[in-house]
């Protein structure tokens, strides 16, 4: 991890010295902004591998900012800070792409251990995986590209994000297989994930908006009542 270039964005100046200091400790490139417009101008020039992104700044909010990235079909990484461990905070920032979320107050090492964890989905899948680097594998009337971790339909190309590749990684890896969803966690974010396993039902919702035809009726990430979820790759009925 050494020499990775994290940015904290966070309006709280102590914050932002606190979680510098403990990270550049230990051995990330760290940078502090502010506010939008100084993670804005600074994108424009440069890269970081992750952004630590509070939900609550001055000016356009995390979301709005994250909402930005992801429609423009940036799959920057970014790790969100709520104010609070409200629910609602928690779902409406994995539904706008964000790969993990983290509630204030937290501890430093906490921190570090949710930036490592998308780190290492950025650069592998999950382990054990036997799907070969550069694979294409058909999900209906899209392909998903393992090598440039899209998916394409009709010439039009979506890139995933870290979070949403690594699941999806999961899903076709254990076709016709029902997953639960404590097990998919352990599959797209590794066994030492502290993320609430009820939040999976976010994630998979927000892959079908991406696979599904029709989301509210789901083809081929099917859900398995009472237990978790299933990928049916041709899309078939599932017997109950």
């Amino acid at each position: 991890m050494t020499g990775q270039r994290i940015w904290v964005v966070d309006d709280d100046p102590e914050l932002r010295r606190m979680v510098g200091t403990y990270l550049t400790d230990q051995g990330y490139d760290v940078r502090c902004l502010a506010n939008a417009e100084q993670l804005t101008a600074r994108l424009a020039t440069q890269r970081p591998d992750l952004v630590v992104l509070d939900l609550m700044l001055p000016g356009d909010d995390g979301l709005t900012l994250l909402r930005r990235l992801r429609d423009g079909g940036d799959d920057l990484p970014v790790v969100m800070l709520t104010a609070r461990g409200d629910a609602v905070d928690r779902i409406i920032g994995l539904e706008q792409g964000a790969d993990d979320y983290l509630a204030k107050p937290f501890l430093p090492r906490e921190l570090s251990a949710r930036i490592e964890a998308v780190l290492r989905r950025r650069v592998a899948l999950p382990a054990g995986t036997p799907l070969a680097e550069g694979q294409r594998i058909p999900i209906g009337e899209q392909v998903l590209d393992l090598a440039s971790r899209t998916l394409e339909r009709d010439g039009a190309v979506t890139v995933l994000t870290s979070g949403e590749f690594a699941l999806l990684a999961a899903f076709v890896q254990h076709p016709h297989r029902p997953l639960p969803r404590q097990r998919l966690v352990e599959l797209a974010r590794g066994p030492e994930s502290l993320i609430d396993s009820r939040s999976m039902d976010v994630q998979v919702s927000r892959l079908r908006k991406l696979v599904e035809p029709d989301p509210g009726r789901p083809r081929y990430l099917q859900t398995v009542w009472g237990f978790g979820y299933v990928f049916v790759p041709d899309g078939q009925p599932r017997s109950r």
